[in-house]
């Protein structure tokens, strides 16, 4: 439920490190969808049983997960705003290349590290029907980081968290109806709340997008 908020370290990191700027409007918009998405997620743990407890250190993970969005978010708004004045703007495969780069030797250099490297290999060895899934996997993968480093390279990555925000809300809803749960009051809150936030800001590019349109006209 907490990664339901990443729009809001996005939305900060890129006021201190990207420069962006922000109307009340838009800070209203981004509270709606994280409240909403966070009350129907909730109303759906209600229902569950035997769920799991929270420990200290997943919450942990969970706040670091959330700030390391942010810093990302920010770097990547700044980055953006760097190489277009220098007349180079990236491509969403640029941004693609280098961040699957760096975690490329980042997992390199843990995994030799706690042996994961060594065992995994020997692991893919033993059982090579594996490879075939990692194969399916990683074109996967590479298809869906495609649009959403499309998103951040063409629009910015506040915008790619509400899309992946309002693929939660989605999931979730759709998880609902598939169990066969009932939707509470709650729920249905929710899902309102987080529609229109959404709408709004949808109207609101919208609104500026032709706005933009008539001046270049005039």
């Amino acid at each position: 439920m907490a990664k339901s908020g990443k729009m809001a370290p996005v939305m900060i990191g890129q006021l201190v490190l990207g420069g962006s700027r922000y109307s009340t409007r838009d800070y209203l918009q981004v509270g709606a969808i994280i409240v909403g998405t966070a009350m129907l997620g909730l109303s759906k743990a209600k229902g569950d049983h035997g769920m799991a407890h929270s420990t200290s250190l997943g919450v942990i993970f969970i706040v670091a997960s959330l700030i390391m969005d942010g810093i990302t978010g920010g770097l990547q708004k700044r980055l953006k705003r760097d190489t277009l004045e220098a007349g180079n703007p990236l491509k969403g495969y640029d941004f693609m290349f280098y961040t699957n780069t760096y975690m490329l030797f980042v997992a390199l250099s843990v995994s030799n590290i706690n042996g994961d490297l060594v065992n995994g290999t020997r692991y893919c060895l033993q059982d090579p029907n594996i490879c075939s899934l990692i194969l399916k996997f990683c074109v996967c993968s590479a298809i869906g980081q495609s649009f959403i480093f499309y998103t951040i390279a063409s629009f910015d990555p506040l915008v790619c968290s509400t899309i992946t925000t309002t693929r939660k809300i989605v999931s979730v809803f759709l998880s609902i109806f598939y169990k066969g749960h009932v939707m509470n009051t709650q729920a249905w809150c929710g899902v309102f709340l987080a529609c229109v936030g959404i709408l709004s800001e949808v109207q609101a590019k919208f609104d500026r997008t032709k706005h933009a349109a008539k001046r270049v006209a005039s």
